[in-house]
């Protein structure tokens, strides 16, 4: 009797320490992210796949992320929610991202480039592998403000692409003040992956890697993508 009690016990502990890689919404949630969908429609009209990085706070440095594709015209849950850290200060109101903030831009961007430490990656998306020369320069008054180069620059900042820690290995272009840019309006926001704690941002948004290769895996190079990201009290 005493072993078919431990055994009970055991299997009740590996359940509640199992956490699976993405969670399900609730009923709350869905109503809220079918709303911000409603009250962006046109903003969204030529997209097919949409991630939602959204929170309650504007000064909290942490969101949800779900994933959503556009089916027969019926926006589908396809992934989430997960956790994500954004920007150390929060997100900024709308038109308010300022280079040096800590915080992240709100609104509807075109997700861009991967970039990525690895030679091969499992996602159908073109990637580039960085090296040492990859960098993002973040001088507002340098010419390649908010672009990517490979080499030697004049700026007197940058980031490089290829960092020591974890967080760039994978590292998708959020498009953000890239067409046009505009001197001092934020500089390389990026959707890439969160430390082991969910370490505040500069102003990306991050999540885990397990949650990252699935979203790899889902993105389509033949669709349009998007992300949709703030407070969801200035996106509706």
């Amino acid at each position: 009797m005493m072993k078919f009690i431990y055994t009970i016990l055991l299997l009740s502990l590996c359940i509640i320490c199992i956490k699976p890689s993405f969670g399900q919404l609730n009923s709350i949630h869905k109503k809220e992210i079918i709303k911000l969908i409603k009250a962006n429609k046109e903003k969204l009209n030529n997209v097919d796949q949409l991630v939602v990085a959204i929170n309650n706070n504007d000064s909290a440095n942490k969101a949800i992320v779900i994933a959503l594709e556009k089916v027969n015209k019926k926006w589908k849950i396809k992934l989430g929610p997960v956790q994500a850290s954004i920007g150390r200060t929060g997100f900024a109101l709308p038109g308010e991202k300022i280079e040096g903030d800590g915080k992240s831009p709100t609104g509807i961007f075109d997700l861009g480039q991967l970039y990525t430490y690895e030679a091969s990656v499992k996602t159908s998306l073109p990637y580039i592998q960085t090296n040492s020369e990859d960098k993002w320069i973040d001088d507002p008054n340098h010419e390649n403000y908010n672009t990517h180069i490979r080499g030697n620059t004049t700026a007197k900042s940058f980031e490089h692409l290829k960092l020591s820690s974890i967080d760039y290995k994978y590292c998708m272009v959020i498009e953000y003040n890239t067409h046009p840019v505009v001197k001092g309006k934020g500089s390389a926001i990026f959707f890439h992956l969160a430390t082991p704690n969910y370490d505040p941002t500069a102003g990306c948004v991050a999540i885990q890697e397990s949650d990252m290769d699935q979203i790899l895996l889902w993105l389509d190079p033949n669709k349009q993508k998007a992300i949709l990201m703030g407070n969801k009290n200035h996106l509706q």
